[in-house]
């Protein structure tokens, strides 16, 4: 139940932040503007209209995972209300899982306005959404809930500023992946090559979440790649929890 109440807490003050509602009304104009400018398009208004759309989604999604993320145990301590916060029967791990839990909420209503907004304009336009849109749009949101998961990880031990370079470097990384095993394999030294192995396997792959080719072009995704993407995202977001945890466990407030 304290889980609860702070996450719904959580999420009421995210909404309620100018970052939320800005960062939100520019995807759905990104998303509107890509009708006027698929009509300039000869042929290819529908692939256009949903590449944009998903772009916006996973573009406005991961921005408001950073800018929200970083600042959800930060505000706390630099309004001190984490000091009455800790001081009543309410453990860390259960202040900080609500509040990643009330930023995943958050995200949900996010990712569901943006994609409503899509679907309406697919319909007007009179073309048809197909299955593997839906599922380009589920597996930008599981990849929000772990990028949400680092974003929170490095909120525990930094300032924000830094954490959101941290966040944005794991997340461009993570997005190369397979160049980053490529350069391990080629690599003349040794050390080198350990060393980017280590990085590509420790690392999360983001390029995983990424089937909006697929989406665009109307090619069905097995259910099979699916779940195991969803599994990973699972996996990967619970250790990262673990990690925030006893960081944040470890954490003095003066």
């Amino acid at each position: 139940m304290k889980i609860k109440a702070i996450a719904f807490n959580t999420f009421r003050e995210a909404i309620r932040d100018k970052i939320f509602y800005n960062l939100l009304i520019f995807a759905l104009l990104v998303i509107v503007a890509s009708v006027l400018l698929g009509d300039l398009s000869i042929g290819q208004n529908e692939k256009f209209i949903k590449d944009i759309g998903l772009a916006a989604i996973s573009l406005f999604g991961v921005l408001t995972a950073i800018l929200v993320g970083i600042s959800l145990v930060y505000k706390e301590i630099d309004r001190r209300t984490i000091y009455t916060i800790i001081s009543k029967p309410v453990h860390r791990y259960e202040f900080l899982l609500s509040k990643y839990f009330g930023l995943c909420l958050t995200l949900l209503v996010n990712v569901a306005i943006m994609s409503f907004f899509l679907f309406v304009i697919i319909w007007w336009k009179h073309y048809s959404p197909s299955p593997s849109l839906l599922t380009a749009i589920l597996l930008i949101y599981f990849e929000l809930l772990l990028l949400t998961s680092i974003a929170l990880l490095f909120s525990t031990f930094s300032s924000p500023t830094m954490s959101a370079v941290f966040t944005i470097a794991i997340y461009i990384i993570g997005h190369l992946t397979s160049d980053l095993k490529e350069i391990g394999q080629t690599a003349q030294s040794k050390f080198s090559h350990y060393l980017i192995n280590f990085l590509y396997y420790i690392l999360p792959n983001f390029s995983n979440f990424n089937i909006r080719t697929e989406a665009v072009h109307g090619i069905n995704i097995s259910a099979t790649y699916v779940l195991d993407v969803i599994l990973y995202s699972v996996f990967y977001t619970a250790v990262v929890l673990l990690i925030s945890i006893l960081s944040f466990q470890k954490r003095e407030f003066n």
